[in-house]
């Protein structure tokens, strides 16, 4: 609905057009050019700006609400921490182990909900992964139900009272940093005996290795991480498969390039996916870009103007919200051919099907 709302101000003002959102003066931009322009002068020209209800339920330390250094050092955190070489050695293996341990639990000629399913499986890849904890755990379990309340407050309006998803979901996050913050006092325990679970190699047990953040900060950190590591990546697996159940040739070029991965892995003796055989899934890739493109799993992000920006002729004044709508980019016509199509092949080599 506010996607719609943006794409019809953009037919009557332009691309670019100012606004009152949110309670504050704001630039909307359904411009990609100036949308880059944004996100290149991240931490320089512009900063983030979420509305203060965000930053209540995920914390002042979140990355989201977080601006200057100390959003600088928290990324650069996850990022070392999610490197490339953790990536091929322990994420793309715990990945093909969650998505068999879903494939392996439906029953033929059963009905199941996709986008549950998607829930189920990224959850418990980023519960894993996060803090060590064993799918289908009557503690994983519980910490889901609380992060599925957690959810609904996040999305719902900023309504502190009795009863409101607002409400139920600050309650749901005090339970969930108790959990998390058992777990730290856990681990602390045992690395001072020195009965560390060396198959504890997640981002807490790395956390209190290698960084100097405080137990408040740490605790939002895995809060935000869960959240932004979940939310997206379950969001894209089911409007994956939406858009391919209309799109049967597309599920044909995905079915034969993944039957050549194994084919070729049977043949040297191999079980396990290697990153190798990642890198070779090029129309996977094409079907991701695509469902990113066309799903806008995350449809305008929330900046502000950290000094009086000159832009092609716009003025965006100092302290003005900013908006970069990514969804209105990837539906202009204009920049792509078709763009309420599912088209994957239009990421390969610029080489189309109708």
């Amino acid at each position: 609905m506010r996607l719609k709302l943006f794409v019809l101000c953009g037919r009557r003002y332009g691309k670019i057009y100012k606004s009152n959102l949110f309670g504050e003066p704001t630039i909307v931009s359904a411009d990609a050019g100036l949308n880059r322009y944004i996100l290149q002068n991240e931490g320089k020209l512009f900063e983030c700006s979420y509305p203060r209800s965000i930053g209540g339920i995920l914390g002042k330390w979140s990355m989201l609400v977080l601006v200057g250094d100390m959003h600088r050092d928290m990324r650069i955190i996850s990022l070392n921490f999610l490197c490339q070489a953790r990536l091929r050695t322990h994420l793309l293996k715990e990945v093909e182990q969650h998505t068999l341990l879903v494939l392996n639990s439906w029953k033929d000629n059963s009905v199941f909900s996709a986008q549950d399913e998607a829930k189920k499986f990224t959850f418990n890849l980023m519960a894993k992964h996060i803090m060590s904890l064993e799918p289908g755990k009557p503690e994983t379990e519980l910490l889901k139900k609380e992060y599925v309340t957690f959810m609904k407050g996040v999305v719902s309006p900023p309504l502190n009272f009795p009863g409101s998803a607002y409400r139920k979901a600050l309650q749901s996050r005090s339970n969930i940093l108790k959990f998390i913050e058992q777990k730290m006092s856990e681990r602390l325990t045992k690395m001072k005996k020195g009965k560390e679970n060396m198959e504890e190699d997640d981002l807490l047990g790395w956390l209190l290795k290698h960084s100097n953040l405080s137990t408040e900060q740490i605790l939002d950190l895995i809060l935000s991480l869960l959240f932004a590591g979940h939310e997206t990546s379950s969001v894209a697996i089911a409007l994956a498969i939406y858009f391919l159940q209309g799109c049967p040739e597309a599920v044909q070029q995905l079915r034969e390039e993944h039957l050549e991965i194994a084919r070729a892995k049977k043949q040297s003796g191999e079980v396990e996916l290697k990153w190798e055989d990642y890198k070779k899934m090029n129309f996977t890739q094409s079907v991701v870009n695509e469902t990113l493109r066309l799903g806008n799993v995350v449809r305008f992000l929330h900046r502000k103007a950290l000094k009086d920006v000159r832009y092609k002729g716009y003025d965006i004044p100092c302290g003005w919200k900013v908006l970069p709508v990514i969804a209105a980019v990837h539906l202009d016509p204009s920049l792509f051919d078709h763009p309420q199509h599912f088209n994957p092949w239009r990421w390969q080599g610029g080489a189309q099907q109708a």
